[in-house]
Parts: C-alpha cells; sequence; structure tokens
C-alpha cells in the first residue's frame, strides 16, 4: 500500500540541497602588481616553449621527400 518515508535521522539529506549558511567566507585577496607579472611571464614562457617545440618539431614530422638526383658511388658511374 502506501510506504513510509525514510527514517527521522536521515531527514536531513532531502534537505541538504535547501541549507543555506549564513556565514560567508572571508574575501579573497588580490594579487599584487608583481604575482600578475610573475603570472604572465610564466604563461608567455610556457606558450613560447610550446610554440618553439612545435616550430623545431614539424621538419623532424614531415615525410621524407626522395632526393632531385640519387647518390651513386663512383663504381656505378664506371659501369
Amino acid at each position: 500500500m502506501f510506504r513510509r518515508r525514510e527514517a527521522v535521522p536521515f531527514s536531513f539529506v532531502a534537505e541538504a540541497d535547501r541549507f543555506r549558511s549564513n556565514v560567508t567566507p572571508p574575501p579573497r585577496e588580490r594579487a599584487t602588481v608583481s604575482q600578475l607579472a610573475a603570472r604572465s611571464l610564466v604563461g608567455l614562457t610556457v606558450v613560447a616553449g610550446l610554440v618553439g617545440s612545435l616550430i623545431l618539431g614539424l621538419p623532424a614530422l614531415a615525410p621524407d621527400r626522395s632526393p632531385a638526383h640519387s647518390q651513386q658511388t663512383e663504381a656505378a658511374h664506371a659501369r
């Protein structure tokens, strides 16, 4: 027939999403100019490293092209 709801000790679980605290956390400290400069320099260094590795690595990843003239030894010319 009708099922009973949860026992009383567990009723707070159903109301957990509606709970609002009246205690506010302290405000975040603002970053100083030197901290912002350091973060931007670290970011630029990481980006420059990735771009540099991409630029230097692309020629190594390119498929080998056959040279216009094949290299032959002097013995092959003598034939």
